[in-house]
């Protein structure tokens, strides 16, 4: 394409000859802008957590690649997601977390809407004190809601509404993991926790992909869960990553743990798996909690990971929590100079992308592979319309 001139042939090769994307795809606005539709608004993409608006009218604002959006728990107990903007002349709604105790008011000229997306009054619209005017019909101007799904405790959202519902479009990823489609509970304030990172958020997918670094960048959790307990997950076009056969269940000083999911298969006794579900969200599951990791990209060289605990009860002990999170917290930690220097190395002009492990980087070229097809199908779509 003369307009985006990247190469992508040799992506969707088979992992033998594949190269990785082209530098662009890591260091471009204008890439980056590309794949921003073709990757994160046309599929679904993790925004927040349920978590995040634990209650009854409690709203909070969210900047989407540029985008100001709205999640919101209603008063029917329903969380939704909208275009955080007056439908009267784009003004932002609501600019910090709030409780929403009445209706969202715009603050620009009062309309106001329901948490439900309503429109309910809209003052001085016909002249003062006449609230009401014939060409403002106010079923017709309720909050642009943008679609939504919650799984594995994650707020997923589809911004152009083109995508197939969550159910069709991860079916393989639900069935996959169909005995952790149960409540899960958010440990709270001690189990949230952001960091931020100094790169392209596909380096980061990349990296969580594969267990091939663990003996190097992560002695500790290799100590105990060898590169060799390790076996690849790929599903084309949906999902990749890694599970394992060894799982060790944090402890406190005093042997106790935590309570495990009830009515796991045996599986689960011992194995523990990590999958990132296209495009920008890490998860994790094991027999007594899972984690999900939402990855926030903020321009072509910079990234804000946004990580969650969960378990499986609602009560758990506050200092065995703040230990977990303080574990998985120095794991993550452990990946930053990796995907920063990662990030550096792409400003290597004569760097081809990079070739893969066949043995080893199986998830992160299908990955790669992904994001090309994606990208591709965007560039054909856009071809032909003009």
């Amino acid at each position: 394409m003369d307009r985006l001139p990247t190469d992508l042939s040799n992506v969707r090769r088979p992992i033998a000859e594949a190269n990785g994307l082209p530098n662009a795809h890591y260091t471009d606005a204008t890439v980056f802008e590309e794949e921003k539709h073709a990757l994160l608004y046309d599929g679904w993409s993790g925004l927040a957590v349920a978590a995040d608006v634990p209650e009854i009218g409690d709203a909070v604002p969210f900047n989407f690649l540029g985008m100001p959006l709205l999640l919101v728990r209603d008063r029917q107990n329903t969380v939704r997601v909208f275009q955080n903007i007056c439908r009267h002349r784009g003004m932002i709604l609501v600019a910090e977390p709030r409780k929403i105790e009445g209706a969202i008011r715009c603050p620009y000229h009062s309309w106001c809407y329901s948490t439900n997306g309503k429109l309910v009054s809209t003052p001085h619209v016909g002249g003062p004190g006449q609230n009401r005017h014939e060409g403002i019909d106010r079923n017709l101007l309720g909050l642009v809601e943008v679609r939504s799904h919650i799984w594995m405790g994650v707020v997923w959202i589809n911004i152009s509404g083109t995508a197939p519902d969550f159910e069709t479009a991860n079916a393989a990823l639900l069935d996959r993991w169909s005995e952790f489609d149960r409540p899960l509970y958010h440990g709270g304030a001690d189990s949230a926790f952001a960091l931020e990172v100094n790169c392209n958020w596909k380096l980061a997918v990349e990296n969580y992909c594969e267990s091939y670094h663990l003996p190097w960048v992560h002695p500790g959790l290799n100590s105990y869960s060898r590169l060799e307990d390790h076996y690849h997950i790929e599903e084309e076009g949906l999902f990749s990553g890694q599970g394992t056969l060894v799982y060790r269940q944090i402890k406190d000083n005093n042997e106790k743990v935590f309570p495990d999911f009830e009515d796991l298969s045996d599986k689960w006794d011992t194995a523990a798996e990590y999958i990132t579900a296209f495009p920008n969200v890490l998860l994790g599951v094991h027999r007594d909690h899972t984690f999900a990791i939402i990855l926030e990209p903020q321009g072509p060289e910079k990234t804000r990971e946004h990580v969650h605990l969960f378990y499986a009860s609602p009560t758990t002990d506050d200092a065995l929590r703040a230990r977990n999170a303080k574990q998985w917290k120095e794991v993550f930690v452990e990946d930053i100079f990796v995907v920063e220097g990662m990030q550096r190395g792409r400003h290597a002009v004569s760097f081809d992308g990079g070739r893969f492990s066949p043995a080893m980087d199986g998830p992160t070229h299908l990955f790669h592979a992904w994001v090309a097809g994606r990208v591709q199908q965007r560039r054909m779509a856009a071809q032909a319309a003009e």
